[in-house]
């Protein structure tokens, strides 16, 4: 198994090598990661930006904001932050598997003294509040998953940068982001240590987890890097996007499934356009469904014959047929 540690604080750099990790050094070993960004929101793959962020905030605060591959939240990261991701082969067919990502993190917090836990679809949470969100990515026989570690990240900065919706805290019978999430510092038994110093302490954990061996990048890697950072995290086509001019809105929250949001435009009571958004995860791209649902009439009978021999739940994890008509239709 690869470790590499990137020694840059730029999102778009990191997120370029987090792919190239994927893409070219993923298929020939096993890969682990540690990496952070300064003052960055990265975003889910299906999420509107713009309705995730603060812009008010982001702007007067040059926080940067980035496009992940994975589907999922989107979550705030500053150097009190340390991100870790592993690349390993699919095991575990189209189902998302989280916990087996999250034990051997949780086995070094433990070491510390930190009472952590897996909680709910994709988090770790110290007593019932949010340290670490988690997001997965599976292509050709790999998956990766990411997560963030909120050691001594600024909380006001995490409530004051995102949007929260308010179906997400009021599901959780909670008030604010604020209220939700907590670090991992005042719980750790050394209350000296510091972000840096509990990042050797968890790559000291993984060494001994794994048969790891760290990686060096070489020129070539560096210019492929590059590429993919110019090409792809730093545009504003990736990051922010066109959604649809929205004549119909529909949103729901699914439990085990996440948020799901439908832009839609319909003309003589056919579907004209159509985008989704939200925090779900998915092993297929939405476009080939859209394209299935376009100019076909917004009624279950019509949508039921586009969507025969459809499996929902490749595009929506955990969704089924008749949940999604009823999203569509309410």
């Amino acid at each position: 198994m690869y470790y590499l540690e990137s020694t840059k604080t730029d999102p778009s750099w990191n997120l370029a090598l987090e792919q190239y990790v994927f893409d070219v050094l993923g298929p020939r070993d096993d890969c682990f990661m540690l990496w952070q960004n300064d003052n960055t929101i990265v975003v889910g793959k299906h999420q509107n930006t713009l309705e995730e962020i603060n812009t008010d905030y982001v702007k007067e605060h040059g926080v940067t904001v980035v496009r992940r591959l994975s589907g999922g939240g989107a979550v705030y990261h500053d150097l009190g932050n340390l991100n870790f991701t592993f690349v390993a082969e699919n095991r575990f067919g189209s189902e998302f598997d989280f916990s087996t990502f999250c034990r051997p993190v949780m086995d070094a917090l433990r070491s510390l003294g930190v009472p952590a836990e897996i909680n709910g679809r994709n988090d770790m949470t110290i007593e019932g509040r949010k340290f670490s969100g988690n997001a997965q990515y599976m292509k050709k026989g790999r998956i990766m998953h990411h997560g963030t570690l909120m050691y001594d990240s600024d909380l006001e900065a995490v409530s004051r940068a995102l949007n929260v919706k308010p179906d997400k805290i009021e599901s959780k019978g909670l008030k604010s982001v604020r209220s939700r999430v907590t670090n991992i510092r005042p719980y750790v038994t050394d209350q000296t240590l510091t972000v840096d110093g509990f990042r050797e302490i968890l790559r000291r954990s993984m060494f001994r987890a794994y048969p790891l061996t760290a990686y060096a990048l070489t020129p070539e890697d560096l210019d492929t890097v590059e590429r993919l950072r110019r090409d792809v995290y730093r545009r504003w086509e990736w990051n922010y996007g066109a959604s649809p001019a929205c004549r119909i809105r529909k949103e729901r929250r699914v439990e085990g499934c996440g948020v799901i949001q439908v832009h839609m435009e319909v003309e003589h009571g056919c579907i004209a356009a159509l985008a989704f958004f939200g925090d779900y995860f998915s092993l297929e791209d939405s476009g080939t469904l859209v394209q299935r649902l376009l100019g076909v009439a917004l009624e279950e009978g019509a949508l039921r014959a586009a969507l025969d021999g459809c499996a929902i739940g490749r595009y929506f994890s955990r969704l089924d047929l008749d949940t999604f008509l009823s999203i569509l239709l309410q």
